[in-house]
């Protein structure tokens, strides 16, 4: 279903740029901009269970992954799509799946069916129960573009189908699922990454302590050296293109590897495969794209992961690993890169401030 889905992603051309426009009407930078608070709140929750884990520890090991970064990114996100309680459940389960590359035919296929039904259900509800929410917004956009075509509601073609304004069914719902499953995962190891890193290298964690480089500097030399999304798959080129000595085809398969491109040593320098804070180059990276297909949720991606490091950071300022070098297990998946766990001590909590 990577290949198969009609999304920005596997789109090209006008085609792009009709769903662009659609998709940009409904995910402003207003709409992420007034995010902001409620992510500090939601990382604020999610840190009083994370010290209340530890006091049960005795003081011992917790997971910060399981217990933070994993359910912060899915509650932004189920909240801004304005996803109901008993969607969400399920819709965790499938996008866990959807990412995991180790699975069987069998279970994809099951993942697939799931996927669908579901996204189906959640369509038909905001239609029915429209809110303030990005689904409700994508729904509009999309009818509102195919006003005097076939409804973008009558399951058929739709004015999407057929070179129109709107979205057919099809691609509003492999569009949301885009939408929901980028603004997850790949947060979701951003963070991990981003906490394993600095555990990993307390100077470089002295330096954005002291104020002599940022957490977004944080944000983009983790997500250069260690891309969450590690592959982009299937695409195809469109046209005869030559790198070096290789020529691509046209209508050649292509794999894109945005983890490699983070560790060009062209780009970065010899030690490309260091994380350094510091580094001048640490913005040139591939980790939300390029060009036309430059990520829409960039944006809300980088402030999560600084207001949460943030907030991480400073509730528990003593904070050291609970693994070694190499010790971390990655998650199963040839696109998704990240630790499945991640063990720290988080020490005494910080006094609140009055």
């Amino acid at each position: 279903m990577w290949v198969s889905v009609e999304n920005l992603v596997t789109s090209y051309g006008a085609e792009h740029r009709r769903l662009r426009g659609l998709m940009a009407s409904a995910f402003t930078a207003r709409r992420v901009a007034l995010l902001g608070p409620r992510v500090e709140e939601i990382a604020g929750g999610l840190l009083d269970g994370v010290e209340e884990a530890a006091g049960r520890a005795g003081g011992g090991v917790v997971d910060v992954r399981e217990l933070f970064a994993l359910p912060l990114p899915g509650r932004v996100m189920l909240e801004l799509f304005g996803i109901p309680e008993e969607f969400r459940g399920p819709l965790r389960e499938i996008i866990d799946g959807f990412f995991d590359t180790s699975v069987s035919s069998v279970e994809a296929q099951r993942n697939y069916r799931a996927l669908y039904s579901t996204m189906g259900e959640l369509v038909a509800f905001k239609r029915r129960c429209p809110g303030e929410d990005l689904t409700s917004a994508l729904i509009a956009a999309g009818d509102a573009g195919d006003a005097g075509g076939a409804g973008a509601g009558t399951g058929g073609a739709g004015a999407g189908g057929v070179g129109g304004g709107g979205l057919s069914e099809k691609e509003l719902v492999d569009n949301l699922i885009m939408l929901l499953s980028a603004g997850c995962e790949p947060t979701v190891n951003l963070l991990g990454n981003a906490v394993a890193l600095l555990l990993g290298d307390p100077g470089q964690l002295e330096l954005v302590r002291s104020g002599r480089v940022s957490w977004g500097d944080v944000v983009e030399e983790a997500v250069r050296v260690e891309a969450p999304g590690a592959n982009g798959i299937l695409r195809y080129a469109v046209e005869d293109v030559r790198v070096g000595e290789t020529v691509i085809e046209r209508g050649d398969a292509l794999v894109m590897s945005f983890a490699a491109a983070g560790r060009d040593r062209g780009v970065h320098g010899e030690d490309a495969d260091v994380f350094d804070v510091t580094r001048e180059t640490r913005r040139e990276h591939l980790s939300f794209g390029h060009g036309v297909h430059y990520c829409l949720g960039a944006p809300l991606a980088r402030l999560e992961a600084e207001i949460a490091l943030r907030a991480l950071f400073g509730r528990f300022p003593r904070m050291r690993a609970a693994f070694g070098p190499g010790e971390l297990p990655r998650t199963e998946s040839f696109i998704s890169n990240g630790p499945r766990v991640l063990p720290v001590v988080p020490g005494p909590a910080a006094a609140a401030a009055v």
